[in-house]
């Protein structure tokens, strides 16, 4: 199983801080945010890892990973997307790279209390499909800034809405996934959406919509550190205190 992170985008939302660096490079406690994603994966035992990023900062990861064996991987290959253009065209660059395998994504600025290494089991005795990790929220207005689950009677995802107004769950979903090699045949059949990206939610729809889709709810804490200046530092606050990714 392959290991996609995505660290691109422009991180308006962390401004000022990112007008001069990779919003993935700044510091979560004692470490770059980029580490803590690296470690979840190596944790679930994902040790060949692509790192997809874009901008002008983009080479200020090789310099700070290297080849990746300080961090237990493998084999450490890097992508550029070079326009913002979803974070499934990010996806998409890594396809050479995965080559027949299974694949778990994360975005980079995704911090978790807890070790996503049950998922990882789950779906490598998945043999086809997608999964998809949620996390537990109560408050509207965060979910307002999600994509957020739709279940059946069964307590089976049959849908997701990105950024609903009137949620309908309690649920959000995190920026963690994982999906079957399919996943790079579904990608070139999206429209991009009104931002002009193709969108990860599209992709989530589509296994959902042939029956494919599984999901698994995350214990502990789960933070967007790029959602916001003050989600940002909430995050800081949790990993000082709390640390992360423990299993």
């Amino acid at each position: 199983m392959k290991g996609v992170i995505l660290a691109g985008g422009t991180g308006s939302r962390l401004h000022p801080l990112t007008r001069i660096t990779n919003k993935h490079l700044l510091p979560i406690y004692d470490r770059p945010m980029i580490n803590w994603g690296i470690e979840a994966l190596v944790n679930a035992e994902i040790t060949e890892i692509m790192l997809v990023t874009g901008g002008t900062h983009a080479g200020e990861f090789l310099r700070l990973l290297g080849n990746g064996h300080e961090f237990g991987i493998d084999r450490l290959s890097y992508g550029y997307q070079d326009r913002p253009g979803g974070i499934a065209e990010a996806l998409g660059l890594a396809a050479r790279f995965v080559d027949g395998e299974p694949v778990l994504v994360m975005l980079a600025d995704n911090i978790v209390e807890r070790s996503i290494k049950p998922m990882v089991d789950a779906f490598r005795a998945q043999p086809t499909g997608g999964r998809i990790l949620l996390t537990p929220v109560e408050e509207d207005e965060h979910l307002r800034h999600l994509g957020v689950p739709t279940f059946d009677d069964r307590k089976r995802v049959v849908g997701i809405v990105e950024k609903p107004e009137r949620p309908d769950s309690k649920f959000g979903v995190t920026g963690i996934y994982c999906y079957d090699s399919h996943v790079f045949d579904v990608i070139p059949t999206l429209v991009p959406s009104g931002r002009g990206e193709l969108e990860i939610t599209d992709v989530n729809n589509h296994y959902i919509g042939q029956g494919t889709m599984a999901y698994d709810v995350l214990e502990g804490f789960w933070g967007d550190a790029g959602e916001s200046i003050d989600a940002y530092y909430a995050v800081n606050d949790f990993v000082r205190t709390h640390g992360a990714n423990k299993g």
